[in-house]
């Protein structure tokens, strides 16, 4: 079985579904309880998603033996810098390459944009993430934003 990672409309059905999962796996664990369908909703409202299609980003999806099996988003920030985003893989598909083949994905897209370093915050719940962050390069900096979930600044120079 193998991967493809492709580009897709953010605003598509495909990307709809797995923006959902993302939010209902991380509203989840931060309240220590499945999100209700509503709490989802409201939190994709305001997610900032059309900032994930040019020329502002891109969300790129990812097909396990054709199925989606996860997804990664690309904001731009600057002529050089760009911001990691709504990376998530369904937990069926966890331990197959995915999350790496996503990141890898990200970075040819921030290169395609010109950029030279991508930069990401996450919490410190989510080990998993933080533990691919680390495997492929990004490193620990200096918070860059005060978002209230923010708990960990990481950045990596292509």
């Amino acid at each position: 079985m193998t991967w493809t990672v492709t580009p897709e409309p953010v605003g598509g059905h495909v990307a709809a579904l797995l923006r959902r999962d993302y939010y209902g796996e991380i509203a989840g664990r931060y309240w220590g309880r499945p999100a209700t369908a509503a709490e989802i909703d409201e939190g994709l409202r305001d997610d900032g998603a059309e900032r994930l299609a040019s020329p502002t980003g891109e969300f790129l999806v990812g097909r396990y033996a054709g199925r989606p099996g996860g997804c990664a988003g690309l904001r731009l920030v600057d002529g050089a810098t760009a911001e990691l985003t709504r990376v998530y893989v369904r937990p069926e598909f966890r331990g197959s390459g995915g999350g790496g083949l996503l990141l890898a994905g990200v970075e040819r897209a921030a290169r395609a944009h010109g950029v030279r370093r991508i930069r990401l915050d996450t919490r410190s719940d989510l080990v998993e993430a933080r533990g691919l962050y680390a495997k492929h390069g990004y490193r620990e900096v200096r918070a860059f934003n005060q978002d209230t979930y923010a708990q960990h600044w990481l950045a990596k120079e292509l």
